[in-house]
Parts: structure tokens; C-alpha cells; sequence
């Protein structure tokens, strides 16, 4: 597509315009690396907070609490989402939209 424009033709620009629905809403991935990280932090703090057992050494504890906890943080992470995304839902506003284009138009419409 030619950028400059050829004899006989002149720019048009084309405005269009909607209402939209505008509305905040949480960042997921944050929600959810936050439970995940609380629920290491948990792991951690539940791995040492009892005797060490005779059949599994700290390190293989620390691995199964950190299976169950970081899900069960990741869940709850993503459960807290959902609740602030449906508390922010009910305010919402509307905005008008407007759609812009541009397009050269050809004077003589017998070529």
C-alpha cells in the first residue's frame, strides 16, 4: 500500500463511536503467587514446628507439606480473587468509546 496519496484522492477520516462498560478488576497472577508463596511459608514453618520423625529426614517433610500447602495457598490465592473481582464488579461505570479511521478516498469514482 502506497503511503503518499496518488492524484485525485484526499484523506477521510471515519469516527465512530460506543458506550462501554468500564470496571477494575484484580491482577490474577499476583493473587495467585501470593497464596503460593504463603502457602511455602507455611510448609516451612509447619516442617519445623514438630519433632523430626525417625523415617523421613526434614528435607522429604519439607516436600510433601510444600505439595499440599502451596496448592491449597495457590486455591486460596485464587478464591480471594474471584470474591474482589465480583466485589469490584458491581462498580462499574460506562465510558463512550470513539473508533478513528482513516482511509484515502478516490475524487473521480469512475477509476
Amino acid at each position: 500500500m502506497d503511503v503518499d496519496p496518488e492524484a485525485g484522492e484526499h484523506l477521510e477520516t471515519e469516527v465512530t463511536s460506543d458506550a462501554v462498560t468500564v470496571r477494575r478488576s484484580p491482577r490474577y497472577g499476583s493473587f495467585l503467587l501470593l497464596g503460593a508463596a504463603l502457602g511455602v511459608l507455611v510448609a516451612l514453618i509447619l516442617t519445623f514446628a514438630f519433632p523430626e520423625n525417625d523415617q523421613f529426614d526434614r528435607g522429604q517433610v519439607f516436600g510433601f507439606l510444600l505439595l499440599w500447602c502451596g496448592a491449597g495457598g495457590l486455591a486460596l490465592g485464587g478464591v480471594v480473587a474471584l470474591v474482589i473481582d465480583r466485589v469490584l464488579a458491581k462498580r462499574r461505570g460506562t465510558a463512550v468509546a470513539e473508533h478513528e479511521s482513516t482511509h484515502y478516498v478516490d475524487d473521480d469514482p469512475a477509476n
